[in-house]
């Protein structure tokens, strides 16, 4: 095989045949070089291939890291030289004492007015992207089935009209707000249950019932929607009967002749199934029309940013949207990242990469209704790993991470039609740009206004914490993630143990890990000093405390980061509910599955009484007087 050649067949498809990582430069293998042409499509498993493939690809420019010229994200007028701040959470961790047993839209509503009392400008929540609605453990909302739909569990079933309350769904729903954890098999089987009997009535009398839920405002969602919902519904409804037979929900474990959607077995499921498929396309209309109400009530509420919606970063292989239409993806490779100081091996997140080469061949119709689909809701929007606009890591099916390799993407098309959209709904764009972020990346965000994502645990320069004015303004700064620990967790090293508890570190490691965050406590504390963010009064607690391992996180402290991260010059400013109400676990371990409550966490302080409590005023407070709306 001629590596020359090969290697200009890679450029022109935008595969990278070196690794730039944390242990130098490394060649990519040819080995992987094919597999990975392979998948997308171009022969190069010999000489007389890579020449005939070379051939087909005369005149294909390689993608090249640049800002589309003049395309600029929206960014409000009261934004240029202004600031605002808003409040993250996971929706289904919102605990209330009317929901089922999950936070859903009637939540989201009124946790919008809660955060616009308190001074906020938005109200930031997890990806609610479809999942799998027969198999309803598989929550990650970064592991969607289809990016295009929304997850029906959100659905505040008590706010449909036609419902009527019944004493076993209220016994349930009770039942189910008191488990400490989500209960989400528990959940979908109460609520799709219930949903499926206002489902029977709705429709006896629909043509009858006022807009927005007439059977008009019904038939023009799925006019609206096309042939993507009804597939989504159909694939839906084959995973349920699935699952009923103890099957899988996932397509790539159904018989062979379910796999492809035009197969003659799925179109004689369909005619057979039409109210079952018209009843999951009539979830997602419910679940999009309480999506949009919410979002009028944070506006109304007075949030002038409103809703803060996530956009994950890939699809699950065996979901609805693979399955849907196949020559979006890419077969035989997921995402992940190459070996860096955490993870030694690399990582693969299991998900399936959409094919750049099926993005220009339709014209960027799937980016376009993706886009669409979020930003009409959205008064900003987080773009995770945001990076993946110009490359994802492939990692070869059956593979190690190690051994995959970076593939480009048309960023400068990319960016141009993300400016548009924005500029179109009026919606902020924020960029998640944690982990590799390749040279130029970040100038490129800048020049599209693309706002970063800067996390206090991060900023650092050699042992101490960046001042607050050393943030860039064009950012959203906070202090963690849903991957990272809470703030009192970092400060009791919770993370340190939970990684050690995992087997991620030895204890050698664990040791080490301790050592420096001991160093780490007392750096947070210089910095909040330094800045103002600390009164002086309140340091020797705070000093008390930092050097005994033991001792609670204070609430001074709690305060004064918050009052950092509002005092810095970026555009926005985050907070966390998990640290407004001082939790401790983490939403999320990565690298766990089965053996961590990942994404089931709720919140210990009900919806009802986070107005009143101390915590949680303290530091909207102090934010919202960093952060003042008459600016």
């Amino acid at each position: 095989m001629s590596s020359p050649q090969l290697d200009e067949l890679a450029r022109r498809y935008g595969i990278a045949r070196v690794l730039d990582g944390f242990a130098g430069r490394q060649a990519v293998s040819d080995e992987t070089t094919v597999r990975i042409l392979a998948s997308l499509g171009i022969a190069a498993d010999s000489d007389a291939a890579i020449a005939a493939s070379l051939v087909q690809a005369e005149g294909l420019e390689p993608p090249t890291l640049r800002a589309a010229a003049g395309k600029r994200c929206y960014l409000p007028e009261w934004l240029e030289n202004g600031k605002a701040w808003g409040i993250s959470l996971q929706l289904y961790e919102l605990r209330s004492r009317r929901n089922w047993g999950i936070g859903d839209f009637a939540d989201l509503a009124e946790f919008c007015r809660i955060a616009a009392r308190a001074g906020a400008d938005f109200v930031g929540i997890n990806p609610l992207h479809a999942l799998f609605v027969s198999d309803a453990n598989r929550c990650s909302p970064f592991s969607p089935s289809n990016r295009l739909f929304l997850n029906p569990l959100y659905i505040a079933v008590d706010h449909v009209p036609g419902y009527e309350p019944s004493q076993s769904d209220n016994d349930a729903a009770e039942k189910l707000r008191n488990c400490e954890l989500v209960d989400y098999a528990g959940v979908a089987n109460l609520k799709i249950g219930a949903l499926r009997r206002v489902w029977q009535c709705w429709r006896q009398d629909a043509e009858q019932r006022p807009s927005p839920f007439s059977a008009e405002d019904f038939r023009e969602f799925r006019k609206h929607s096309g042939e993507a919902l009804w597939r989504h519904a159909l694939f839906e409804a084959i995973s349920a009967a699935m699952v009923a037979r103890n099957g899988s929900s996932g397509w790539k474990g159904w018989p062979e002749q379910f796999r492809s959607v035009d197969s003659p077995s799925v179109q004689a499921f369909a005619e057979a199934s039409e109210d079952e498929i018209l009843f999951h396309a009539w979830l997602q209309w419910i679940a999009r029309t309480q999506l949009a109400q919410g979002a009028a009530t944070a506006r109304r509420a007075g949030l002038r940013i409103g809703l803060y919606l996530d956009f994950a970063v890939g699809e699950t292989p065996d979901g609805s949207a693979s399955w849907s239409d196949p020559s979006l993806s890419v077969p035989g490779m997921s995402i992940g990242a190459p070996p860096d100081m955490f993870t030694a091996e690399g990582q693969d997140w299991g998900l399936a990469p959409t094919s750049p080469l099926a993005m220009t061949r339709t014209d960027f119709s799937l980016c376009r209704q993706m886009n669409d689909t979020l930003m009409r809701h959205a008064g900003a929007l987080r773009v995770d790993h945001a990076m993946s606009l110009w490359q994802l890591f492939f990692v070869p099916e059956g593979g190690r991470p190690d051994q995959g390799a970076y593939v480009r993407y048309p960023v400068e098309r990319l960016l141009a039609l993300l400016a548009e959209q924005s500029q179109q709904h009026r919606t902020i764009v924020i960029g998640e740009d944690l982990g590799h972020v390749p040279p130029g990346f970040r100038e490129v965000m800048r020049e599209t206004t693309i706002l970063s994502y800067r996390i206090l645990y991060f900023e650092k320069q050699d042992e101490d914490f960046i001042a607050a004015g050393a943030y860039p303004r064009l950012a959203l700064a906070c202090l963690s993630t849903h991957d990272l620990p809470t703030l009192n967790g970092w400060w009791r090293g919770d993370d340190i143990d939970l990684r050690l508890e995992h087997g991620f570190i030895d204890e050698a490691a664990a040791a080490t890990q301790r050592s420096a965050r001991t160093s780490e406590r007392d750096a947070i504390i210089r910095s909040m000093l330094d800045t103002g963010a600390l009164p002086e009064y309140d340091f020797p607690v705070v000093q008390a405390a930092a050097s005994n391992p033991a001792a609670p996180l204070p609430a001074a402290l709690v305060v004064a980061a918050h009052r950092f991260v509002a005092k810095t010059p970026c555009v926005l400013a985050g907070v966390r509910l998990a640290d407004l109400t001082g939790e401790r676990r983490p939403t999320n371990l990565p690298g766990t599955t089965d053996s961590y409550p990942n994404w089931r966490l709720k919140s210990s302080v009900a919806l009802e009484d986070l107005p009143d409590s101390a915590l949680f005023r303290a530091i909207t407070e102090a934010v919202a007087t960093e952060r003042p709306r008459a600016q």
